[in-house]
């Protein structure tokens, strides 16, 4: 019987979160026989592998003995996948799925064969909608917009709203141009295309954030759709991935905080020299780096 659908799981020290996450999947409507979850841990010290262990045998569990990032957590995990699965699903650990949520999702890709990759609507503890999964493209001029503030004075136009896109229906299945990592079902064809090579889709020098933009832009330009479909949800708890508790207070070290910090604006600068670079006016791009 074939896999539909490969779930990969980036941890690291988020047990109780990876638990919960487990146990919503465990009757998340789907075939057992037809999907299967890899947790790729990057070096936890909280118990999460031993857990997983005991309490999901299951699961396959790569170790990979020390915080690798997204990017090249998420890798490892690649060539443990089985077989040929139509869709992966990359998840993270901090969420939980409803049963109905997979099986529509797995419905709407494959009634949309054009689409790379799709998410659903994310909804985060407070019950406001995770923004960061209905992204543009940071443009320079978009990213003026944002920094600046002029996106949350004129949410709904098509020119100061591009940076999260709020000129569209946030209620209607439609195209974007980025989707986050918290939840992104991805085309097994379309991310072999748009990978960097065998078992790297994601770029390995992005350490945290920005790879979803840059693995999203790679899609994008090998002609894949990447949509929104809001007709089912996720629950996010937001922020236990990068080193907080859940309701925002920090589990990290001074040293790793700063790390992460630092990794946001390392991000932005990395996208901006692999696509836009050469694309600008030397005056904007040291504008941009600056």
């Amino acid at each position: 019987m074939a896999m539909d659908l490969s779930i990969i799981i980036l941890n690291l020290n988020t047990k109780g979160f990876l638990k919960d996450c487990l146990q919503s999947l465990g009757v998340s409507g789907l075939n057992n026989n037809r999907f299967e979850i890899i947790v790729s841990d990057n070096g936890s010290t909280d118990g999460s592998v031993e857990m997983l262990k005991k309490e999901f045998p299951k699961v396959k569990v790569v170790e990979n003995g020390s915080n690798l990032g997204f990017a090249t957590g998420n890798n490892a995990a690649l060539p443990y996948i089985s077989g040929e699965p139509l869709y992966l699903l990359f998840l993270n650990s901090d969420t939980r799925v409803p049963a109905e949520t997979l099986p529509e999702m797995l419905k709407f890709m494959d009634e949309h064969p054009d689409v790379g990759a799709s998410t659903c609507y994310i909804e985060m503890r407070d019950g406001s909608m995770d923004i960061n999964s209905h992204r543009g493209f940071p443009t320079p001029l978009t990213s003026l917009f944002y920094f600046s503030g002029l996106y949350k004075i004129f949410p709904k136009s098509k020119l100061f709203g591009g940076y999260y896109q709020t000129y569209k229906d946030l209620k209607s299945t439609h195209e974007v141009d980025a989707l986050e990592g918290a939840f992104m079902m991805v085309r097994r064809e379309a991310g072999d295309q748009a990978g960097i090579g065998p078992n790297e889709w994601w770029d390995n020098d992005f350490f945290f954030f920005g790879e979803d933009l840059d693995f999203c832009f790679r899609l994008r330009e090998k002609g894949w759709k990447i949509m929104y479909h809001p007709t089912v949800k996720i629950w996010h708890y937001k922020g236990a991935t990068h080193g907080f508790n859940g309701q925002g207070v920090v589990k990290l070290s001074n040293e790793e905080l700063a790390k992460l910090i630092k990794s946001t604006t390392d991000a932005m600068k990395l996208f901006y020299r692999k696509h836009y670079e050469g694309k600008y006016n030397p005056v904007i791009t040291l504008a941009v780096l600056a």
